[in-house]
């Protein structure tokens, strides 16, 4: 079997991006989609998305990690597949997609490409953590000096732990630098490691900074290992409307393997 593929990468989060508008990718075979996945064996990526059609919208989303497993919401793969589906003439500047968490809307402006997430109701505020699901879950701990946390090996034991256990959780470390501007590193559950990046994840945390009063600002910088990202919103009342997650989202290359 012969797969034509595109790389594409978000602030380091990379995808590998399949056409998938014939519904001809076997998207039930875990195996096939870990093995693509695989950054010795593979083509090397944190997930593999396709792009299908869309009876009402523009597209459909289909996403999965990097294990196989068909995933959550991923916010720098939905923001990468709007650049890709740009390059396919599938859209122009902007589009409305289905996603495993529901409808999305997106637009690109010369090199930013712009997301809009789910909104937001309930965030919990524990006394060492919070915890919100922004389309994927996310524990948050705001602490000092991330540069010097072993996230693979904390986020993991978090991540498996309770009350999380088998579903598990994405977990986020996240250092104040001032009101508008935070550091994150993140583990993402599906990769089972650290990534440079996660969409999602610097959402939630932006959202759990103004939720915590560490900033009463509504639009935020989040530093990530892999670049910088911008989170925006409106609260009204508790809830977190128009929530927008931006940055850059670039074509790597892309190929052919048989597998």
């Amino acid at each position: 079997m012969e797969i034509h593929f595109y790389k594409y990468q978000g602030t380091g989060n990379d995808f590998i991006m399949i056409d998938n508008r014939t519904l001809s990718f076997p998207k039930n075979d875990g195996l096939l989609i870990n093995k693509l996945c695989d950054r010795r064996f593979g083509i090397g990526s944190d997930g593999l998305i396709l792009l299908e059609p869309s009876e009402e919208n523009d597209f459909t989303m289909a996403y999965f990690n990097a294990d196989g497993n068909e995933g959550s919401m991923c916010g720098n793969g939905g923001r990468c597949i709007l650049a890709f589906a740009k390059k396919m003439g599938i859209i122009k500047d902007k589009a409305t997609f289905e996603a495993v968490d529901g409808l999305h809307f997106g637009f690109i402006e010369n090199d930013t490409v712009s997301l809009q997430m789910i909104d937001i109701e309930k965030v919990e505020v524990f006394e060492n953590h919070s915890f919100l699901n922004t389309g994927s879950p996310h524990h948050i701990n705001f602490c000092d000096d991330i540069a010097n946390i072993n996230v693979k090996e904390l986020g993991s034991k978090i991540r498996y732990g309770s009350p999380y256990f088998k579903e598990g959780t994405n977990v986020n470390f996240v250092e104040q630098i001032s009101e508008s501007l935070f550091k994150v590193r993140t583990y993402e559950r599906g990769v089972e490691n650290e990534t440079l990046a996660c969409g999602t994840g610097v959402t939630a945390v932006a959202i759990a900074a103004n939720k915590t009063n560490k900033t009463t600002l509504e639009s935020i910088t989040l530093e990530v290992l892999g670049g910088t990202l911008e989170v925006s919103f409106k609260k009204v009342g508790n809830i977190y409307k128009n929530v927008f997650l931006k940055g850059a989202a670039q074509f790597v290359y892309e190929g052919k393997i048989i597998i």
